[in-house]
């Protein structure tokens, strides 16, 4: 039983608030999902061939600054970067493979969570609504955003293993069930040179969506093709720079509800978590169906 939670502003003050309105949703979908908790924020995206990363270190207190003036010395990368705990927002004109390589020889315990333009990502183990207030999610600005609150049932609690996973630039998942074939799939993409960095299922389901985009797929074709390929419950909830994207299993066992108004798209495991929203008494409110493929798309 974990919890996924989900917004889209439509309108731009709205965006103004995201961080506030997301908290209380965190606040309810905690009682589902204790272990770990983690949010991508989309935003304004950096203008390319910058990049705008989302750093871990597993180390409290970590010299960030510190990091910035390697990343110099080292490769020439002038960075400008924003801490919260944990966690470090870098903005830097540099490959991700590249940063990803250095920082792996450093070997000092730091991570990356997300690469892209416009995503930003936070996760760590904690109560959902501890982690929330501790990241400042409620301070955070963006056009839409996905999170998720974890019960473990078949891997490690580590902020490595708590959603949202991502792949590729500027997409992410959180999944409420379990898959019975991660590792067919693991098979599948470790053939096609893919990496992965836990055990956890989810992190199979989202490589392969990924792996299905840059083969040419469109989003609905890449999950038409993960209906056929990965069995098990889910509910996906996807975020890309422009979307939020819904889909539920055949059997649809995991719960997932809707409320849509001119003003937002909201998205949670339970309605309970939606209903501090403004104007949701007169929202269209709705059960995803089975095998659906439910898209929102960021107006300009």
């Amino acid at each position: 039983m974990c919890g996924i939670i989900g917004l889209m502003a439509k309108k731009e003050e709205l965006r103004e608030s995201l961080g506030e309105l997301i908290m209380p949703m965190f606040d309810c979908m905690a009682e589902r999902g204790p272990d770990s908790a983690g949010l991508a924020v989309f935003g304004t995206a950096v203008e390319p061939p910058r990049r705008r990363f989302s750093l871990f270190s597993e180390r409290n207190g970590y010299d960030w600054s510190g990091l910035a003036r390697s990343l110099d010395t080292d490769l020439g990368c002038r960075a400008e970067i924003v801490t919260r705990d944990n966690h470090a927002e870098v903005i830097a004109e540099i490959e991700d493979e590249s940063l990803r390589q250095w920082i792996k020889r450093r070997g000092n315990g730091v991570r990356v969570l997300s690469v892209g333009h416009s995503i930003e990502l936070f996760k760590d183990v904690g109560r959902p609504d501890e982690v929330a207030r501790r990241y400042g999610f409620s301070a955070l600005r963006g056009t839409h955003c996905v999170g998720h609150t974890r019960m473990a049932t078949e891997s490690q609690v580590s902020p490595a293993h708590a959603h949202p996973f991502t792949a590729g630039e500027d997409f992410c998942l959180v999944h409420n069930g379990s898959l019975s074939n991660p590792y067919s799939l693991r098979r599948l993409l470790e053939e096609e040179s893919l990496e992965f960095e836990t055990d956890n299922d989810s992190e199979a389901a989202c490589r392969f969506l990924q792996w299905r985009l840059r083969q040419g797929d469109t989003i609905e074709q890449a999950l038409g093709s993960a209906l056929e390929k990965i069995d098990g419950f889910y509910t996906f909830l996807i975020g890309t720079a422009q979307q939020l994207v819904l889909i539920r299993d055949p059997f649809a066992c995991k719960p997932a509800v809707v409320a849509e108004t001119d003003e937002y798209v909201a998205i949670s495991s339970e309605f309970r978590s939606l209903a501090h929203l403004p104007g949701v008494a007169e929202a269209n409110i709705f059960e995803p169906l089975p095998e659906q493929i439910y898209v929102w798309r960021v107006a300009a």
